[in-house]
């Protein structure tokens, strides 16, 4: 039973959610894999720090939504704050919804609040 367990818990890691454009991570086991090997590429990360109480968090889904199908080169993650508290810890997230854009793990913008524009901008900004 246990082995059947681990390979749920191995198919919901990193799983996609939002119509399959935004990985959803629930362990920060595997969320630290991902950050370190994304560190080898030249790919934008942005990071949607939520919670499921946040109401500014879930008026920006479908902004999420639209610039994970628009900037198809980016890789947009969720976290949840409530569920990876030591992950938000390590980011310094205070407020949500919080946005951290990263590059080879690197932090090279961030955005705190449902600030769609600011946020599309800055994913323009460092895409490339």
């Amino acid at each position: 039973m246990g082995a059947n367990l681990s390979n749920l818990d191995n198919a919901t890691e990193g799983s996609k959610s939002c119509h399959e454009l935004v990985l959803v991570f629930h362990s920060t086991h595997k969320w630290k894999a991902h950050l370190e090997a994304s560190k080898a590429t030249n790919k934008l990360l942005v990071i949607d720090f939520t919670a499921t109480w946040c109401k500014p968090c879930k008026h920006m889904e479908p902004a999420i939504r639209e610039f994970a199908e628009k900037y198809t080169e980016v890789e947009f993650i969720r976290i949840d704050v409530d569920e990876l508290m030591g992950v938000a810890q390590e980011f310094q997230v205070e407020a949500m919804p919080t946005f951290l854009l990263i590059k080879q793990g690197k932090v090279v913008d961030k955005v705190v609040g449902a600030e769609k524009e600011k946020l599309q901008k800055l994913i323009e900004k460092h895409r490339t």
